[in-house]
């Protein structure tokens, strides 16, 4: 018995049989962790070094972009624009082929020249009525960006068209199917930039405030998000983004929630977010702030006395509006993550690019952005904003439909529709 017990431990001790136990170990570590997500945060052996590195750029971009948000709304709109231009870079190089490119000289242009003429008229009509504000007193400029304004629509499609004749002129035996997968990968990629971002530049001149509250709250359930992950995360979320796990999703949406409701309070009390801006100049804003941006008094119960020395607090009516935007930040934009997930694995690509050490491309940090863009415009134009006509909103048609004579005619005949009412009541 002792031969046969020692036999049966010297043939479990063999090397051959070590192996393939290891092996045979190693096999069923990767099939759990294939079952559980194999890209797990917490599973991760250089997760510190990674967390380092990207919190320096999360760090230097707050910097920057808090930087941006003092300067004002035209320096604000000018970091769109550029993010704008870097995410179309980082989409167009995606199904670049540099092979058929050399057989094409000009046709990268070519994309740049539609991104272009989309800026020119999405831009166009956003702004323009600010512009023809701005230079209202200059009575020569005043004319020239009228005409400008009226023709606005026509120079873009006279652009466009050119473009598309362009396109068909410089088709190219052998060369069709690339070609035309290039053209309506350009006109997606005009969809996704311009159609989503074009919202964020109408936020920022209702108020820097509905612009910077939900880009916050992006940034904060993306920060939130990473840091339970990295603690706690065990469970997958879902495939398309094996790192995101629910203990992470979670943890950043009741973060994201207090976040919100706490941030609004803080950015309401200034002037300089609230304010919206009627014009393109960056002199400091002055302005009613509404009903909204008023504080409002709170008794708080008796029993709160024993454990917080406060009998009432302070809450501005936007924070209700708040909470609506932080859960939909927490719970509905994180699907613009999970959508770019599924769009790199389609392409088997890690990143959209490496412009931001440790997160990737622009792109990358935006997909979330675009998604709660769109819901914050709407959500302002819906329930914020009150559907009336105010004295600005008649001025500001009057500015941009009427000519300089029509505009003095209308106020010689209000003037005398006012001195017969004045008459009539004395």
């Amino acid at each position: 018995m002792q031969k046969d017990k020692d036999a049966t431990t010297s043939a479990f001790s063999t090397p051959t049989f070590r192996n393939r136990q290891r092996k045979r170990s190693n096999e069923t570590d990767t099939e759990l962790s294939k079952a559980n997500g194999n890209h797990l945060l917490v599973h991760d052996k250089n997760k510190y070094k990674s967390m380092l590195i990207r919190a320096y750029s999360t760090l230097w971009m707050i910097g920057g972009f808090a930087l941006i948000i003092y300067m004002g709304h035209l320096y604000i709109t000018a970091m769109v624009i550029v993010i704008q231009i870097f995410m179309a870079k980082e989409l167009f190089n995606l199904l670049r082929r540099s092979h058929e490119d050399r057989q094409l000289p000009g046709f990268r242009l070519l994309n740049w020249h539609f991104f272009f003429t989309a800026m020119l008229f999405v831009y166009g009509r956003i702004l323009s009525q600010r512009l023809v504000n701005t230079v209202t007193l200059d009575k020569v400029l005043y004319q020239l960006v009228s005409s400008l304004v009226k023709y606005h629509m026509a120079i873009c499609y006279s652009l466009y068209i050119a473009g598309f004749m362009w396109f068909i002129l410089t088709l190219k035996k052998k060369m069709y199917k690339y070609q035309f997968g290039q053209y309506a990968w350009t006109h997606m990629i005009l969809i996704v930039v311009f159609t989503q971002s074009s919202f964020t530049v109408a936020n920022i001149f209702e108020g820097i405030f509905w612009f910077l509250l939900p880009a916050s709250l992006i940034v904060i359930s993306d920060i939130a998000a990473y840091i339970f992950g990295f603690f706690f995360g065990r469970t997958p979320l879902i495939k398309l983004s094996p790192k995101k796990t629910w203990e992470g999703f979670i943890g950043a949406s009741v973060t994201t929630i207090i976040s919100a409701f706490l941030l609004a309070n803080l950015m309401g009390r200034s002037k300089w977010l609230t304010c919206p801006r009627k014009d393109l100049s960056t002199g400091w804003l002055h302005c009613d702030p509404g009903p909204l941006f008023k504080p409002e008094s709170y008794a708080l119960p008796g029993w709160v006395a024993l454990f917080f020395p406060w009998r009432e607090i302070s809450i501005l009516p936007v924070q209700w509006h708040a909470l609506c935007i932080g859960l939909f930040a927490s719970i509905i934009a994180p699907f613009g993550g999970f959508f770019a997930s599924g769009f790199k694995r389609a392409f088997k690509i890690k990143d959209f690019g490496d412009s931001i050490p440790g997160h990737g491309g622009i792109t990358d940090r935006m997909d979330c952005q675009m998604v709660m863009a769109v819901f914050a415009y709407i959500y302002h134009q819906s329930f914020v904003v009150p559907q009336s006509f105010s004295v600005e909103l008649v001025l500001d048609q009057i500015l941009m439909n009427l000519s300089f004579e029509e505009q003095e005619a209308l106020y010689l005949r209000l003037g005398q529709m006012l001195e017969g009412k004045i008459v009539g009541q004395s």
